[in-house]
């Protein structure tokens, strides 16, 4: 089996967030085919398959937190299946017996593409860090002014906005 590992992200990032996985266990993978994708603070990259065959166990769950060199899943090596063959099969199915599930994942992915909008045009440019920084305190990333580049909302900009807003004393 091939493990999955985070890569080096660079000198001063140690940790990044698992953003949205492109396979799911059972799928087979090629060399270099993207897996899975990883978001710091200061860019969103995608992990490539170190090997080919069919994506086994998923170690990392979107949303989690990994360190550098941590495991994301693996591969088992050489079990890949006939092109087409088991990936086709297994989504043919429910798709056949109910042709309501595409419109379903399709009204499942419209609000995740239009809450960011609603929230902000920026928000699909900022850190994981803010969105999660928003996420917890309420504090609508729009309404805070940017200090990074193009105005971007940083992880210190959206701390003090939270800061600002949280009443002295805790007191409403």
């Amino acid at each position: 089996m091939a493990e999955i590992k985070v890569p080096t992200l660079g000198e001063s990032v140690t940790e990044a967030t698992v953003g949205k996985w492109f396979k799911q266990p059972g799928d087979a993978v090629a060399v270099d085919e993207p897996l899975v994708e990883l978001e710091t603070d200061k860019v969103t990259l995608e992990v490539p398959a170190p090997a080919a065959g069919v994506l086994g166990e998923i170690t990392a769950k979107t949303g989690a937190t990994v360190g550098v060199a941590a495991v994301l899943g693996q591969i088992k090596e050489g079990a890949a299946p006939a092109k087409g063959t088991a990936t086709g099969a297994p989504t043919g199915r429910p798709d056949t017996k109910s042709t309501t599930s595409t419109p379903i994942n399709a009204a499942e992915e419209e609000p995740k593409l239009k809450k960011p909008a609603a929230g902000g045009t920026t928000n699909t440019t900022q850190p994981p860090s803010v969105k999660k920084l928003a996420a917890e305190s309420g504090v609508d990333p729009a309404n805070v002014q940017g200090s990074g580049k193009h105005g971007q909302v940083l992880k210190g900009d959206m701390l003090a906005a939270i800061e600002r807003a949280t009443p002295v004393g805790g007191q409403p």
